[in-house]
């Protein structure tokens, strides 16, 4: 994964870290909707701008699989045996418990940039009705 440091006066963090909560709940969302194995997940996740190597993925799905949010199960596919995970009825319940935090969150983060897209959109609303009525006035 790229990681980008964010520097404070007194010390860095490490994005990945901010991240790897994200990462995590996509993950889970995935298993929650149908099967997933490593390789399938590393590519979705390339697609949303993660750059995962099978090192950072695998322990991932261990700890998941760890905390029983997920289980492991081997399959065979196109002749070859994958380990694939579905969320368990418990990771389930913590995605639903998850999603309304995230719901919540992106809300406060958004909610300011929201507010101005409003206000500007009743400012050009305005700016048009004022048109209109002087047009129909001259009219």
């Amino acid at each position: 994964m790229d990681r980008i440091r964010l520097v404070n006066s007194t010390r860095q963090l490490d994005s990945g870290q901010l991240y790897s909560g994200m990462i995590r709940l996509h993950v889970l969302h995935h298993a929650a909707k149908e099967e997933i194995f490593g390789l399938g997940i590393i590519e979705e996740l390339a697609r949303h701008g993660y750059k995962l190597s099978p090192g950072t993925l695998y322990p991932i799905l261990h700890g998941l699989e760890h905390e029983g949010l997920l289980r492991c199960y081997e399959r065979c596919l196109a002749g070859k045996i994958r380990r694939m995970y579905r969320a368990t009825a418990v990771g389930q319940r913590v995605l639903m418990a998850a999603k309304e935090k995230v719901r919540e969150l992106f809300g406060e983060l958004f909610e300011d940039e929201t507010r101005t897209h409003l206000a500007g959109t009743r400012r050009r609303v305005a700016k048009v009705q004022a048109r209109k009525l002087a047009i129909a006035k001259r009219c």
